[in-house]
């Protein structure tokens, strides 16, 4: 065999793989069905500023070893995430703090806004909610669930509220604070000049090869290796032999305005069902820029087909019932390790595929 492992997609589980295996002087081939490296955290420099390809992608984490891991490859800003919300001409802090309810209420206090949304949820009188809509309202009252849940919600899953089920939302933050920072975690930040540097770092030790399709030379690229390591789907490296899983698929429009802010923040959602965007990212925001330009993009979630790249798993009981069949499958091989939010169909931020990315690393590399 030429390589020791061949790694299937070269975004962040894969590259995480590949640096920490020729670190131990292993060979990698990593190769990508896209043009470029990096998957779905790709950014690409238009106008000087470093534009997200595939939606926002703000690091966060509470855990210091993920942290100090990123860390070695780029040096992150303060950026700290506070998306607003646009519904008609009215703007909402997120997540629901008290700068929410002051705007959509009136009240100051923080017992005033508990005493308003606690009379809504008692006036519903929901006990066991039988789907979305009404597991949102047991939680936040009606004025929350019209204005900031029920339309985005409706737009992100493709489905009324009515037809989703309770548990897609377990709890909705609400904040009796004046605090806008949507995340809690101890660590925030986007790395200075873009995502694509720390994966070109991860990968100068390996062969890589991009626009390559593992299923279209899988005979001949199975036998340049000694393992896989595959982040694609799993569903899809079985022949969809049990089913197909199913995703949430964007379409991403990105245009450059010749205008140096469009928006004032980096990540605008909008929340009334009738735009057919969920957000505009603005993305010079995320480095604080000053250029004389700008670049925008709209998000449109779309229902995911075959051949479409997909994004979030729909980890509903149906389709976890499905991945645990394949789960099966992949617990018999001895030469193939699954990664990635697609090869563990779960959807996962980057800090989670770090730490099961460096799991991954002691178990087949260390232990």
């Amino acid at each position: 065999m030429k390589y020791d492992y061949l790694i299937v997609g070269s975004g962040l589980f894969g590259s995480i793989f590949a640096y920490e295996a020729t670190k131990r002087n292993k060979k990698c081939l990593v190769i990508d069905k896209r043009s470029h490296i990096g998957g779905n955290i790709y950014t690409k420099e238009v106008e000087g500023i470093q534009v997200h390809e595939y939606g926002a992608h703000i690091f966060h984490t509470s855990n210091q070893e993920v942290w100090d891991y990123i860390n070695q490859f780029a040096t992150f800003n303060r950026y700290t995430n506070s998306p607003i919300a646009r519904y008609g001409n009215e703007i909402y802090n997120m997540p629901f703090n008290m700068n929410t309810f002051n705007k959509m209420w009136g009240v100051i206090t923080p017992q005033e806004a508990k005493a308003k949304i606690e009379a809504q949820i008692q006036e519903a009188g929901i006990t066991e909610p039988k789907n979305l809509e009404e597991q949102a309202i047991s939680l936040v009252g009606q004025d929350i669930y019209e204005k900031l849940v029920k339309g985005y919600t409706q737009k992100q899953w493709g489905k009324p509220c009515t037809e989703l089920p309770p548990f897609i939302i377990k709890r909705l933050p609400v904040r009796f604070t004046y605090d806008n920072n949507y995340f809690n975690d101890l660590y925030q930040g986007i790395p200075i000049g873009g995502y694509t540097q720390i994966i070109e770092k991860m990968l100068s030790g390996s062969e890589v090869r991009l626009n390559c399709d593992f299923f279209e030379h899988r005979e001949t690229l199975t036998k340049e290796a000694d393992k896989i390591v595959f982040t694609g789907m799993i569903d899809q490296y079985y022949d969809y032999c049990y089913g197909t899983l199913e995703y949430r698929s964007l379409r991403f429009e990105t245009e450059v305005l010749d205008m140096d802010n469009y928006q004032g923040n980096a990540v605008v959602n909008y929340n009334e069902y009738e735009v057919p965007y969920t957000r505009i990212i603005e993305h010079k925001h995320f480095e604080f820029g000053t250029q004389p330009k700008t670049v925008i993009t709209r998000e449109y979630p779309v229902t995911w087909k075959a051949g479409m790249e997909p994004y979030y798993p729909m980890n509903d009981e149906k389709n976890n019932t499905l991945y645990q069949k394949y789960l099966r499958l992949a617990a018999e091989e001895n030469n193939v390790i699954f990664g990635g939010r697609l090869g563990l169909y779960q959807y996962f931020d980057m800090h989670h595929v770090i730490a099961k990315a460096l799991e991954c690393v002691k178990k087949e590399l260390i232990d």
